[in-house]
């Protein structure tokens, strides 16, 4: 993963969005620490099904398995 810092990344924007089109991910930080992560789509979106596939697992192996309406009413509680 390649680092790059906030200022760089403000004025390498173009080039940094077609590295990530390409497959690369690239860490944004600001002072030496990271605020953000400029990544592929296709890795997020294996990467967020991925994570919710082993909570799913971690869930059913404790006998916690949430109903769609729980998972909407929990949803709907963080909104306020």
């Amino acid at each position: 993963m390649r680092e790059i810092g906030a200022f760089e990344a403000k004025t390498r924007l173009s080039e940094l969005l077609a590295e990530a089109e390409a497959g690369e991910t690239i860490l944004i930080t600001r002072r030496g620490l990271p605020v953000a992560r400029l990544v592929p789509p296709s890795s997020d979106r294996s990467s967020a099904l991925g994570r919710l596939a082993a909570l799913r697992s971690r869930l059913a192996a404790r006998g916690t398995i949430l109903q769609p309406d729980e998972i909407l009413s929990a949803r709907d509680e963080g909104r306020r």
